[in-house]
């Protein structure tokens, strides 16, 4: 028998379902965007606000698949207490939860934005996540549709800023109100059929998904998507489908006014979301938002059950390739609406409130589209490196390193093995370092340092075949007093720069003064 233990198995490093790693460039866009979006806020005088990521379970509202199932749709735990709590699914939830519990403090209309990330138990797919970041903003204790009608404006706003035209977007507008009128006329009104509504809900949400075919299929019996999976349906029969798909059908507000009024009449809600929504309508055209930049649109129908009266959502009308290499109008970015009943579900009292939010990773997407992110530039830091390792020389590194950094400039010292000189410049070079720092013993000595023009050398290196040019050429490096450091790397990082400009502008380099001839800049 061999008694030698089994060499244990290695950890297989994978990462779970749903979720994805963020590169620097991701991020760096990210922050980009955010920023933008945040001075639109600001400027409505709105102010920032942070929620946990966990709240307790029953807080998260009514909108959850089962309230006796808590995992179904978040991922739950139980605390030591044995109370559920859950990964926030959105960011409005937690701001009920805020609001109620701060009341008394809370100055009223309270007008706050926040961003962060939600999560979303449900299965992963191509573009379909289940972490992902939303950017909110909401008005709490304002009981007026110009609040509403506010928000729309705001989305709009944004979107320009972003650096989206008009005619490549458009916030629709629909009230809640109305499709409750619409299902209370075919027979799903009453607290009893509370489920068979959220249904619909969900069913109709999915139209820029699924088109009218796939929505008449979730509506009715159920539908089996590509890998094989079920959705049951929310059982309606023909005639009620049809109502429906007429109702999230129609394209213009006035045309079918007359019909929708119809199907409304007599239900208790329906009337009065038209009025609404002509309401909203006055008030930004009114303030110079015409139908190409905010249009009534019945067919918006957003998910979540909480919303009681109008909705709306931000859409991108120009087209990008999927997948499978179609053209496809990208569609919505974001979206919201008003939710009267949340806050008050904690307070017994009613608290009218409206927001709405924005899907930054889809945002991103679809600004990376346009060419709109990545424009400011992100230069990798200038490399000093390391050709001892006594602790004078170290100091004298890590001495340079500082000032480069204290000028403003981005800036490491070499942490690798310093012995294989030949491996830093790998390093820069692979890291795309703009300018390498070198000191030996015998700069040293002499208070001088070796400043090497890393791009100036790759494209130089490009350029010359023999060693006899090279000599000649040696422009990409440079020696130069210990005091006179920072100035000449920011002289270099300059040129480096409009090099960068001229070449976008489709110019030549910058002028080589190793290099006889005319020194015009004209092509």
């Amino acid at each position: 028998m061999n008694d030698k233990q089994k060499k244990p198995q290695k950890l297989k490093a994978r990462l779970p379902r749903g979720f994805v790693d963020r590169s620097a460039v991701d991020i760096r866009a990210v922050n980009e965007m955010t920023a933008k979006i945040r001075e639109v806020y600001e400027h409505y005088g709105f102010d920032p606000v942070e929620t946990p990521l966990f709240e307790y379970t029953d807080a998260l509202g009514k909108f959850l698949p089962d309230s006796d199932r808590p995992n179904e749709g978040v991922f739950s735990l139980q605390d030591d207490d044995e109370q559920w709590m859950s990964l926030r699914y959105d960011l409005t939830a937690p701001l009920a939860r805020h609001v109620a519990e701060n009341f008394n403090e809370i100055q009223l209309p309270y007008r706050t934005y926040r961003a962060g990330y939600v999560f979303r138990n449900e299965k992963p797919g191509p573009g379909r996540f289940r972490q992902f970041m939303q950017f909110d903003a909401d008005t709490v204790g304002a009981p007026g549709f110009q609040a509403d009608a506010e928000m729309c404006m705001m989305m709009a706003d944004t979107l320009e800023a972003l650096g989206i035209k008009r005619g490549d977007y458009v916030i629709r507008v629909n009230n809640r109100k109305v499709l409750d009128g619409v299902l209370e006329a075919i027979g799903l009104g009453g607290d009893d059929k509370a489920g068979q509504r959220l249904n619909v809900l969900r069913a109709i949400d999915k139209l820029d998904k699924f088109g009218p075919g796939g929505v008449s299929l979730l509506l009715g019996p159920g539908r089996k998507d590509e890998s094989g999976d079920f959705t049951k349906g929310a059982g309606l029969d023909q005639g009620q489908i049809d109502k429906v798909l007429f109702f999230v059908g129609i394209k213009d507000y006035a045309e079918s006014a007359g019909r929708l009024a119809e199907l409304v009449a007599g239900t208790s809600k329906g009337a009065e979301g038209v009025e609404e929504l002509n309401f909203i309508g006055a008030l930004v055209t009114s303030a110079g938002y015409g139908s190409d930049r905010i249009k009534i649109d019945p067919s918006v129908v957003r998910g979540l059950e909480y919303y009681t009266g109008p909705v709306y959502e931000a859409e991108l009308l120009f087209d990008v390739t999927n997948d499978k290499g179609e053209k496809v109008v990208f569609g919505s970015v974001g979206g919201g609406g008003r939710y009267d009943g949340l806050v008050s579900r904690f307070m017994g009292q009613p608290v009218p409130a409206t927001g709405f939010s924005i899907g930054v990773s889809r945002l991103m997407t679809a600004l990376k589209n346009l060419g709109k992110l990545g424009a400011s530039e992100v230069i990798e830091p200038v490399l000093v490196t390391v050709m001892d390792g006594d602790v004078e020389a170290m100091g004298r590194y890590q001495k340079m390193t500082q000032e480069l950094r204290a000028a403003g400039i981005r800036a490491e010292m070499f942490q690798g093995n310093w012995k294989k000189f030949g491996n830093q410049l790998k390093y820069a070079d692979r890291r795309g370092c703009p300018v390498a720092i070198i000191q030996g013993g015998d700069e040293r000595a002499t208070g001088v340092v070796q400043i090497k023009d890393l791009i100036e050398g790759k494209r130089l290196s490009g350029e010359i075949e023999d060693n006899a040019s090279w000599r000649e050429a040696r422009v990409a490096q440079e020696t130069v007093p210990e005091a006179d450091l920072v100035a000449k790397v920011r002289e270099i990082l300059a040129a480096q720069a409009e090099d960068r400009k001229r070449a976008a502008l489709g110019l030549e380099v910058r002028y080589d003064p190793t290099q006889a001839g005319d020194t015009d800049d004209d092509v």
